[in-house]
Protein backbone atom coordinates (compact mmCIF):
# COMPACT_ATOMS: atom_id res chain seq x y z
CA UNK A 1 0.00 0.00 0.00
CA UNK A 2 1.26 3.48 -0.82
CA UNK A 3 1.51 6.21 1.79
CA UNK A 4 -1.51 7.97 0.33
CA UNK A 5 -3.51 4.74 0.46
CA UNK A 6 -2.52 4.18 4.09
CA UNK A 7 -3.59 7.71 4.98
CA UNK A 8 -6.85 7.32 3.07
CA UNK A 9 -7.55 4.08 4.95
CA UNK A 10 -6.88 5.62 8.35
CA UNK A 11 -9.76 6.01 10.79
CA UNK A 12 -9.53 9.80 10.85
CA UNK A 13 -10.22 11.54 7.56
CA UNK A 14 -9.00 14.99 8.47
CA UNK A 15 -7.43 16.05 5.16
CA UNK A 16 -5.49 18.91 6.69
CA UNK A 17 -3.95 16.61 9.28
CA UNK A 18 -3.14 14.09 6.52
CA UNK A 19 -1.48 16.82 4.45
CA UNK A 20 0.49 18.11 7.45
CA UNK A 21 1.69 14.59 8.21
CA UNK A 22 3.09 14.21 4.71
CA UNK A 23 4.49 17.75 4.74
CA UNK A 24 6.44 17.03 7.92
CA UNK A 25 7.69 13.76 6.49
CA UNK A 26 8.94 15.25 3.21
CA UNK A 27 9.77 18.90 3.91
CA UNK A 28 13.47 18.23 4.57
CA UNK A 29 13.80 15.98 1.51
CA UNK A 30 12.23 18.64 -0.72
CA UNK A 31 14.38 21.44 0.74
CA UNK A 32 17.64 19.48 0.45
CA UNK A 33 16.87 18.42 -3.11
CA UNK A 34 15.96 22.01 -4.02
CA UNK A 35 19.17 23.29 -2.43
CA UNK A 36 21.24 20.77 -4.36
CA UNK A 37 19.52 21.68 -7.62
CA UNK A 38 19.61 25.45 -7.10
CA UNK A 39 22.73 25.96 -4.98
CA UNK A 40 21.11 28.85 -3.12
CA UNK A 41 19.23 28.56 0.17
CA UNK A 42 16.83 31.45 -0.49
CA UNK A 43 15.81 30.04 -3.88
CA UNK A 44 15.59 26.52 -2.40
CA UNK A 45 13.22 27.74 0.32
CA UNK A 46 11.06 29.51 -2.27
CA UNK A 47 11.02 26.39 -4.44
CA UNK A 48 10.13 24.16 -1.48
CA UNK A 49 7.25 26.41 -0.58
CA UNK A 50 5.97 26.28 -4.16
CA UNK A 51 6.28 22.46 -4.20
CA UNK A 52 4.08 22.16 -1.12
CA UNK A 53 1.57 24.71 -2.44
CA UNK A 54 1.22 22.51 -5.54
CA UNK A 55 1.07 19.40 -3.39
CA UNK A 56 -1.74 20.92 -1.34
CA UNK A 57 -3.66 21.93 -4.48
CA UNK A 58 -3.39 18.41 -5.91
CA UNK A 59 -3.69 16.49 -2.65
CA UNK A 60 -7.31 15.45 -3.24
CA UNK A 61 -6.66 14.42 -6.83
CA UNK A 62 -3.70 12.16 -6.12
CA UNK A 63 -4.77 8.58 -6.58
CA UNK A 64 -4.02 5.78 -4.15
CA UNK A 65 -1.50 4.23 -6.52
CA UNK A 66 0.50 7.45 -6.79
CA UNK A 67 3.91 7.38 -5.21
CA UNK A 68 4.08 10.41 -2.93
CA UNK A 69 7.88 10.65 -2.84
CA UNK A 70 8.17 10.21 -6.60
CA UNK A 71 5.49 12.86 -7.23
CA UNK A 72 7.28 15.28 -4.90
CA UNK A 73 10.64 14.67 -6.59
CA UNK A 74 9.09 15.29 -10.03
CA UNK A 75 7.44 18.51 -8.87
CA UNK A 76 10.62 19.62 -7.06
CA UNK A 77 12.74 19.15 -10.20
CA UNK A 78 10.16 21.05 -12.29
CA UNK A 79 9.80 23.91 -9.80
CA UNK A 80 13.59 24.23 -9.54
CA UNK A 81 13.81 24.44 -13.34
CA UNK A 82 11.23 27.24 -13.25
CA UNK A 83 13.11 29.10 -10.50
CA UNK A 84 16.41 28.86 -12.40
CA UNK A 85 14.77 30.23 -15.54
CA UNK A 86 13.09 33.11 -13.73
CA UNK A 87 16.01 34.14 -11.51
CA UNK A 88 19.33 33.27 -13.05
CA UNK A 89 21.99 33.85 -10.40
CA UNK A 90 25.56 32.80 -10.00
CA UNK A 91 25.70 29.58 -8.05
CA UNK A 92 26.92 29.82 -4.48
CA UNK A 93 27.80 27.29 -1.85
CA UNK A 94 24.97 26.05 0.33
CA UNK A 95 26.26 27.71 3.47
CA UNK A 96 29.17 29.35 5.16
CA UNK A 97 31.43 26.78 6.72
CA UNK A 98 33.19 28.05 9.80
CA UNK A 99 36.96 27.89 9.76
CA UNK A 100 37.97 25.63 12.61
CA UNK A 101 40.40 27.16 15.05
CA UNK A 102 42.96 25.41 17.20
CA UNK A 103 41.98 21.99 15.85
CA UNK A 104 44.95 19.70 15.23
CA UNK A 105 43.66 18.90 11.76
CA UNK A 106 42.38 22.40 10.96
CA UNK A 107 44.11 22.39 7.58
CA UNK A 108 42.52 19.06 6.59
CA UNK A 109 39.09 20.30 7.70
CA UNK A 110 39.56 23.55 5.80
CA UNK A 111 40.60 21.65 2.66
CA UNK A 112 37.57 19.34 2.94
CA UNK A 113 35.29 22.33 3.45
CA UNK A 114 36.78 24.02 0.38
CA UNK A 115 36.33 20.83 -1.69
CA UNK A 116 32.66 20.68 -0.66
CA UNK A 117 32.15 24.33 -1.53
CA UNK A 118 33.79 23.91 -4.91
CA UNK A 119 31.80 20.74 -5.58
CA UNK A 120 28.59 22.69 -4.95
CA UNK A 121 29.74 25.33 -7.44
CA UNK A 122 30.74 22.72 -10.04
CA UNK A 123 27.42 20.90 -9.57
CA UNK A 124 25.59 24.18 -10.12
CA UNK A 125 27.44 24.65 -13.39
CA UNK A 126 26.34 21.34 -14.89
CA UNK A 127 23.67 21.31 -17.58
CA UNK A 128 20.23 21.16 -15.98
CA UNK A 129 19.41 17.56 -16.92
CA UNK A 130 22.79 16.22 -15.80
CA UNK A 131 22.54 18.13 -12.51
CA UNK A 132 19.05 16.72 -11.83
CA UNK A 133 20.19 13.18 -12.67
CA UNK A 134 23.30 13.47 -10.45
CA UNK A 135 21.36 14.98 -7.54
CA UNK A 136 18.60 12.37 -7.64
CA UNK A 137 20.84 9.36 -8.36
CA UNK A 138 24.08 10.07 -6.52
CA UNK A 139 23.10 12.51 -3.77
CA UNK A 140 19.53 11.39 -3.02
CA UNK A 141 20.43 7.73 -3.68
CA UNK A 142 17.41 6.92 -5.82
CA UNK A 143 17.56 3.92 -8.15
CA UNK A 144 18.08 4.67 -11.85
CA UNK A 145 14.58 3.38 -12.67
CA UNK A 146 13.00 5.86 -10.27
CA UNK A 147 15.15 8.75 -11.49
CA UNK A 148 14.09 7.96 -15.06
CA UNK A 149 10.42 8.04 -14.04
CA UNK A 150 10.85 11.33 -12.19
CA UNK A 151 12.69 12.99 -15.08
CA UNK A 152 10.45 11.45 -17.75
CA UNK A 153 13.32 9.78 -19.59
CA UNK A 154 14.71 6.32 -20.14
CA UNK A 155 17.05 4.51 -17.77
CA UNK A 156 19.74 4.58 -20.47
CA UNK A 157 19.42 8.35 -20.73
CA UNK A 158 19.73 8.73 -16.95
CA UNK A 159 22.81 6.48 -16.89
CA UNK A 160 24.32 8.59 -19.68
CA UNK A 161 23.51 11.88 -17.92
CA UNK A 162 24.96 10.61 -14.63
CA UNK A 163 28.11 9.37 -16.39
CA UNK A 164 28.61 12.64 -18.28
CA UNK A 165 27.91 14.65 -15.14
CA UNK A 166 30.41 12.64 -13.13
CA UNK A 167 33.05 13.14 -15.85
CA UNK A 168 32.44 16.90 -15.87
CA UNK A 169 32.62 17.06 -12.07
CA UNK A 170 35.80 14.98 -11.99
CA UNK A 171 37.44 17.14 -14.67
CA UNK A 172 36.48 20.38 -12.93
CA UNK A 173 37.64 19.14 -9.53
CA UNK A 174 40.95 17.91 -10.99
CA UNK A 175 41.44 21.29 -12.61
CA UNK A 176 40.80 23.03 -9.29
CA UNK A 177 42.63 20.67 -6.95
CA UNK A 178 44.98 18.69 -9.17
CA UNK A 179 44.86 15.00 -9.92
CA UNK A 180 44.37 12.78 -6.84
CA UNK A 181 46.78 9.89 -6.40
Amino acid sequence: MTELALIAASAHRDELADFEQLLRRYERQVLVTSLRLLGNLEDAQDASQEVFVRFYRHFRRLKEQDDCAGWLYRVTVNVCRDVRRKRPRPETASGDEAIPDRAPDALAQLQQSERQRMLAIVLGGLPEKERAAIVLRDLEGLPTREVAAILGSSEATVRSQVSQGRQRIRAAMEKLFGRRK
